[in-house]
């Protein structure tokens, strides 16, 4: 299983190219794309997809069968990273640099001394208006140095990083000028002149791997959630449940955006198919279901004093359920419940994690999206380590446990009651 995450990972160098790649393995699977700009005619037993901003998605299938509810599993695609600003050269005659930005809460020094490759999306120009293109470089072209310990003597003692001076990537010797947009057009295929904009950000290209009883990868926080999502929604048997997955742009700078989980999409695609099957919505939501999938914080083996004492939680030793009392996450007594007795089913083990009452932690889509489709929802996800370095750390047996656990789940048969929930 965790092959073929990191075949996922390493086509999925931005959110861009995650939305395209699962549409691509959808389509290969015989579902069929709707666009949110035509009408939807919707048939029993058929899957479909759709896309919004090229960088968010959400798949479902058809029921033969009646339904109760929605069944989701959602995630998110994007990971803290730098963007790669429109004038994008800084040069002089010795070098040429790359204006940059960041994107969500990176741990800078993790970016530092490694061969950074350039991927996102152009808008070429055409006969008609636009056409948009992906582009990886997939090569590295870029590089941001650190100072050496000779002339920065307080190195090790704690850097303070300043974004717009020590996150500068070298691209080229000064000689190479005005070749950045070049280099881009060629990966496009297109020539300069036709560029119009660019969404392009700097990526970790090394490939994942697996050692002992770990992996590691660029990007797991949170492709190994979307992942494991899209391949339990693709083994599923069909339940009583309409099952949903819903891969989401844009968590890491708060989902406040129109294709981020803060926005309408959710809500457009549920009510969408309740309309075309001529069902109630509002019926439908009362009786769903949403597991928020984003990876939790696993013990540090050098830092075991960061993790609450009573919900530390380990890599290899199950799916994680996230608790906070002021709702960063949304588990509660039911939605918990619930996830875990579909765990067990699954024979995969659960442990929870709170952060300790002092320090604050991060949040995650399920909340959000609470705002827009408001449902029962737990948040999961699987521990590791490094979380928002550009090489992460997560346990060796735990995608396959958080796959199993998503497929039992879109298997299962829920049926909320004025008691609680029929499982």
């Amino acid at each position: 299983m965790n092959a073929k995450l990191f075949e996922y990972i390493a086509a999925s160098p931005t959110a861009y190219h995650a939305c395209a790649h699962t549409a691509e393995i959808l389509t290969d699977n015989g579902f069929t794309e709707l666009f949110e700009s035509e009408k939807w005619a919707l048939e029993v037993g058929k899957g479909y997809f759709v896309r919004r901003n090229g960088s968010s998605v959400i798949a479902f299938k058809i029921p033969k069968g009646d339904f109760g509810g929605f069944m989701i599993a959602a995630s998110h695609a994007d990971s803290p990273c730098l963007k790669i600003k429109e004038n994008p050269e800084i040069a002089d005659k010795h070098y040429v640099k790359l204006s940059v930005e960041t994107y969500g809460g990176m741990i800078y020094s993790t970016w530092l001394d490694r061969p950074l490759s350039v991927a996102g999306r152009v808008t070429v120009k055409t006969e008609k208006g636009i056409e948009i293109k992906l582009v990886d470089t997939k090569d590295p072209i870029a590089l941001i140095p650190n100072v050496a310990i000779h002339m920065n003597r307080a190195a090790n003692s704690g850097m303070n990083y300043n974004a717009s001076v020590d996150l500068i990537p070298l691209y080229e010797g000064g000689e190479k000028k005005d070749t950045f947009k070049g280099l881009i057009a060629k990966a496009a295929g297109v020539s300069v002149e036709d560029i119009v904009t660019t969404d392009l950000f700097l990526y970790n290209p090394q490939k994942g791997y697996e050692w002992g009883d770990f992996i590691s990868a660029p990007r797991l926080d949170d492709l190994q959630c979307a992942f494991s999502s899209l391949e339990a929604f693709l083994e599923a048997n069909e339940g009583s449940g309409l099952p949903v997955c819903a891969i989401f742009d844009n968590e890491e700078v708060g989902s406040q955006t129109k294709q981020g989980a803060a926005s309408t999409f959710l809500y457009d695609v549920l009510s969408r198919i309740a309309k075309a099957l001529g069902e109630d919505y509002c019926r439908l939501v009362a009786n769903s279901f949403m597991l928020s999938c984003d990876n939790a914080h696993a013990s540090h083996p050098n830092h075991p004093e960061f993790s609450d004492r009573n919900h530390t939680v380990w890599m290899n030793e199950g799916v994680v359920i996230k608790y906070n009392a002021n709702q960063k996450y949304t588990s509660d007594a039911v939605s918990a419940a619930v996830f875990k007795l579909i765990a067990e089913k699954a024979g995969v083990p659960t442990q929870y994690y709170a952060n300790r009452a002092d320090m604050g932690g991060g949040s995650t889509l399920g909340n959000i999206a609470n705002t827009q489709v408001s449902l029962n929802t737990v948040d999961i996800g699987l521990a590791q380590l490094a979380m928002h370095s550009s090489f992460e750390t997560a346990g060796s047996k735990d995608t396959d446990y958080m796959v199993r656990a998503l497929t039992e789940f879109y298997s299962s048969s829920l049926k909320a009651t004025a008691a609680g929930y029929e499982i």
